[in-house]
């Protein structure tokens, strides 16, 4: 045999004896053992259970129907004991069918009875608050801001009276009082046919019985005018409104001044 062939058949060999050698160890390691896995924890359960909601928006005095009630699931955990359950009233979509709206509803909102009242037991008194009164003063469309005050609306009432030289003067007599209705009527106007709210005859006001005393008394004075409030005032602390001046009254020479508590 040659040398060479010699030196190549030996390197063979080596390198066999070392590959079975490696083969041989690395079967005799332990195997890895298997990596722990953590599963998620499951999301906890939520209990629902279905409760009467307005589908649609309810505006004050409007009735609630089928169409704007509709059943939908709520946590349990958050449900108030005003709130309407199917559990408890199956069939309160018929039962509250033809009531009114003492408040706004807005869409997706719970019913509460406590915000309903029948259509037979008079509406104005049912959302009045306690002793408070409803009291309509006479209107006209110069005399309400142009007929853009409406209802929820919070104004300023202005007696308007001619003094003995035939002089004009105006002076509030009570500020920051709620607006409960307006006597309006819907035309229509131009060739758009677009319609417009045009103010007829009556404002209904909320009002102490003080200053039903003082709003009634000045009818017979004068003339009654309505002044709208931005919304911002509603923020403003109490010391900042202007306090109600009164009527100023002539009885045989005598001026006196009659004035009104604000309501809380």
């Amino acid at each position: 045999m040659r040398p060479i062939q010699l030196v190549i058949l030996l390197v063979a060999a080596g390198a066999a004896a070392g590959a079975g050698l490696l083969a041989t160890r690395i079967g005799a390691q332990q195997p890895a053992e298997p990596r722990e896995v953590i599963a998620a924890p499951a999301p906890p359960t939520i209990d629902l259970e279905d409760v009467l909601v307005a589908s649609a928006d309810i505006g004050i005095g409007r009735n609630v129907d089928a169409d704007n009630l509709v059943w939908k699931p709520w946590p349990k955990d958050g449900l108030s004991d005003g709130y309407i359950r199917r559990t408890d009233e199956p069939d309160a979509v018929s039962d509250l069918k033809g009531m009114l709206a003492r408040g706004p509803i807005l869409a997706g909102e719970p019913i509460r009875k406590a915000k309903l009242v029948r259509s037979d037991r008079g509406f104005l008194s049912a959302v009045l608050p306690v002793g408070m009164r409803a009291v309509a003063v006479r209107v006209n469309a110069a005399s309400t801001a142009g007929g853009f005050i409406l209802p929820e609306d919070r104004v300023d009432i202005l007696l308007v009276r001619q003094k003995d030289a035939g002089e004009a003067v105006a002076e509030t007599i009570l500020t920051d009082i709620r607006v409960l209705a307006i006597d309006q009527s819907v035309q229509q106007t131009g060739d758009d046919k677009q319609p417009s709210i045009v103010a007829q005859n009556t404002a209904t006001l909320e009002l102490t019985p003080d200053q039903t005393e003082l709003v009634t008394q000045a009818q017979q004075i004068g003339s009654i005018s309505l002044a709208l409030r931005p919304l911002a005032d509603a923020d403003q602390p109490a010391a900042q409104q202007r306090k109600p001046t009164g009527i100023a009254v002539v009885k045989f020479g005598v001026v006196s001044r009659v004035t009104a508590q604000q309501a809380p």
